[in-house]
Order: structure tokens, then sequence, then C-alpha cells
């Protein structure tokens, strides 16, 4: 049997991890960390797991989608809500499409920590250490808002309490009624340039509600049509954090990891022998895998192997950022030697993190058609394979930012710098977002 403990990845390579020069105040927060309460249950993360199950088979859709980082700054109730809000829309309009249930997993209550592709960014000839996320530093380019302070753990968790409360109440306290959700559609195609296409789909899925109601069935008599799950997912980066929230299931003897429902592994640091592998290779939940242009199909079996050792259905999700003008040359032969391994996983797409560039006015963007065709290429590529699109991942906000080009919006270079507030990568906008979900829509239907 395997030997593993929450504190095992310490014999391993740890890459992207902070330096903390007070050794003694981290120790501190750790051990008060260990005795926080879990923000998920091992139960949650079962019923996940079972829904995921369902995405392999091709029985179920997968759906994560939230912030690219989360900030302390940006932290409020509204803007939970909005997020919550975008994500059941679009839920809504791809359920209906693809006739099969969408898992809702948001990257929400706990997505602080970012790898970087450099550990020092320099401004106007000053070098500092580079952002790291919330969680480990500030923004704030100055020499104490960069060094790593480790009681940014303990905000880090309380904020992300304070987001899955908030989501748990959304999600079970009537704000996900289906009809709700149904007007807030109905809203987004009367503005819509494209109202028309978009209006034909929203209409077929009113009439269908109405006609449900004339049955009997509706938000009274159904929970599923009053309440939605909804799990919560972040990148497993900050290991000193997540080995606290490695706790042991009272009813099973298995450990999971209880800050979060599914974690994931980066393509920076998916090393078979490396530190985060060795932690996401010891607990129950569902782990992601990042799957980037360098990825090599045997190493990613062995990989899978590792964390899915008795090869159970819905434990591993595979997540694919290639990038657009990559993804129908690298992608196929990954997902034939995966598919001839009898490997149970969950394909989904990130459309996102392969398809960054630079705008001629300095932002770091992200063009809404390249997001697209890079989604409708993974979608023909699983066409042509005859094997499952399993999911989407995307980073978005429910908020009216202005970082992503195009969409209905015809958001332009000149625009960016209107509302610019991400702490990291550019995300979708709430209109956006919806607007893919309605795009995505018809890839679905004849998929």
């Amino acid at each position: 049997m395997k030997k593993w403990d929450p504190d095992s990845w310490k014999k391993k390579i740890s890459l992207h991890q902070p330096v903390y020069r007070d050794e003694k105040k981290l120790n501190l927060v750790l051990e008060k960390l260990k005795i926080l309460p879990p923000l998920v249950f091992a139960g949650e993360v079962r019923e996940l797991k079972k829904e995921l199950a369902m995405c392999v088979d091709g029985k179920g859709f997968l759906l994560q989608a939230g912030d690219c980082a989360e900030s302390f700054a940006e932290f409020h109730p509204d803007n939970i809500r909005d997020s919550f809000r975008v994500i059941l829309q679009m839920a809504i309009v791809l359920t209906y499409a693809a006739n099969v249930p969408v898992v809702k997993v948001g990257r929400l209550a706990g997505q602080f920590a970012k790898p970087r592709s450099s550990p020092v960014e320099t401004k106007n000839g000053k070098e500092l250490p580079s952002y790291l996320g919330d969680i480990i530093n500030s923004i704030d380019f100055d020499s104490d808002s960069r060094e790593p302070d480790p009681l940014r753990m303990i905000e880090a968790y309380n904020q992300s309490a304070a987001t899955q409360n908030l989501l748990r109440a959304f999600a079970t306290g009537g704000y996900a009624d289906l009809s709700y959700v149904q007007n807030w559609n109905l809203d987004f195609v009367k503005n819509s340039s494209q109202g028309s296409a978009f209006k034909k789909i929203a209409d077929r899925i009113s009439e269908s509600l109405s006609f449900m109601n004339a049955c009997g069935i509706n938000s009274d008599s159904s929970r599923e049509l009053s309440e939605s799950n909804f799990f919560i997912s972040h990148e497993a980066l900050l290991l000193p954090y997540e080995s606290c929230f490695a706790r042991i299931d009272s009813t099973t003897g298995d450990w999971y990891a209880v800050s979060s429902h599914m974690i994931w592994i980066g393509d920076r640091t998916r090393q078979i022998d490396g530190s985060h592998v060795e932690f996401c290779s010891g607990v129950s939940n569902p782990i992601g895998i990042k799957v980037g242009p360098t990825t090599n199909p045997d190493e990613l079996i062995k990989l899978i192997e590792k964390l899915n050792p008795i090869n159970e259905s819905g434990k591993i999700v595979l997540i694919v950022r290639m990038g657009c003008d990559k993804v129908l040359d690298l992608f196929p032969p990954i997902l034939r030697k995966i598919r001839s391994s009898g490997q149970k996983v969950v394909w989904s797409c990130d459309p996102m993190h392969g398809n960054i560039e630079k705008s001629n006015s300095g932002y770091k963007t992200r063009n809404f058609l390249n997001i697209l065709s890079e989604v409708k290429s993974f979608f023909e590529i699983h066409k042509v394979e005859k094997t499952y699109a399993g999911g989407i991942h995307l980073e978005m906000t429910g908020q009216n930012v202005t970082e992503c080009l195009g969409g209905m919006q015809k958001i332009s270079d000149h625009d960016l710098g209107d509302r610019y507030h991400t702490h990291c990568d550019p995300r979708l906008n709430a209109s956006q977002s919806i607007e893919l979900a309605f795009l995505l829509a018809g890839s679905l239907k004849n998929f």
C-alpha cells in the first residue's frame, strides 16, 4: 500500500512555492489552519465524483467557470452573486442543448494562488518578486507588498468560507429557481445583437418550462427546479495551505482535501515525481490535470495511473489547453493514446490559457473568436474520434469588465482600459460568457 500523509509532498521537488522569511510565524498560521472547520464535506465530494462519472460516458456535461484569481479587494456579496447567476444562465442553455445534466463547478472560494512564468517582474526599471496571488502576497508594486506573508492564508480561508456559505445559500435558498434563471436569459437576449438566433433557443426553453408547469412540474413540486448542486474548485498550488485541509473522513477512513470539492494540477506543476502530484495522489477528490502543448501522451498515462490507480470513473478531469492554432494538430494524438489505454477520464476544454495575447495598447487580453474557435475544434475532434467532449473550463466573471476582445459587445483594443480589473489573466465578462454558451449550444445539439 502506498505510504502517504499530508506532508509527504515535502520529500519531493516543490515548484512555484513561496519562501517565507519568518518560519515561526508560518508554523503558527499552519497550526491554526489545521484546526479550522472544513470548507467542504466528503459526502459532497463523492456526489461531485458521481456526477463527473456521467460526463465520462457522455451522460453529463461539466461547466467549470469562475475567476482567474480571486482577490481580497474585490470580495463582495454582489460579485459572488453575479458570477453564480451567470454560471447558472450558461448551465441552463447548455442543459437544453445537450439534453444532459450540466455539472456546475465554480473557480471560486479558494482560487487565490497563481503560478507565474517568471519569479520577478520589472516596472520602470525596478525589479520585484512577481505577484503570486492574494493568498501569498499583494499585487501592489512595492517591496513590502510583494513579500510573502503567511497571515494571508488565514484571510484567504475566511473569504473562502464566506464565499462558500453564500454559494450554498444561493444554490438552495430559491435564487437558483429555474424560472428566475430563465427570466435572466430572456433579459440577456433582448439586448443581444444576435438576439434573433438566441431568442429562438430561449423561447424554446421557456415553452418547455411552461409545458412542465401545466403538467404540475414546477419549483413548488420539484427540488430539481428550485435548487441546484453547485461545487467549488481551485488549483492546489500552495501546498503548505492545502496540506492543512487534508482530513480523514470518519465514515470511510479515506483522506479528502476539504479545502474544495475538486482541485487541479496546473500545466507547470504536473511533474510525476513532483510535490503537487504527490499531494494530489493521496486525496479522494476529483483531480483536474491541465494538458498543454508540451504534454507527452505516455507521461500523461503514467500520471493518470498514479493519481487514479483503480481507474475510478469521475476521478480524473483532463483540462485541455492548447490554443486555437495548435489544438487540431496536438490534441488528437493525446486523445487517441488515452482512449487506447482504457483510462476513464472527463475531457474538458480550456480555451482560455492557450489564447493569451498582448494588445497594441499593452494589455494582456484574449480574443473571443479565438476562444470560440478552440472550443469548436475541441468538439469536432471528439466527433471525428467518436469520443465524448465532457466539459468546458472558463475564466469569467459576472461583472461588466472589458478584458477580452470581441463578442457581441465588440470590445476593441481602445475599450480594454475602461474596466480592466483582473488581478492576473483577462476574463470573459457576463455578456461574453452567456453569448459563448448560446453559440456552443449548436455544437452540443449536433454532437
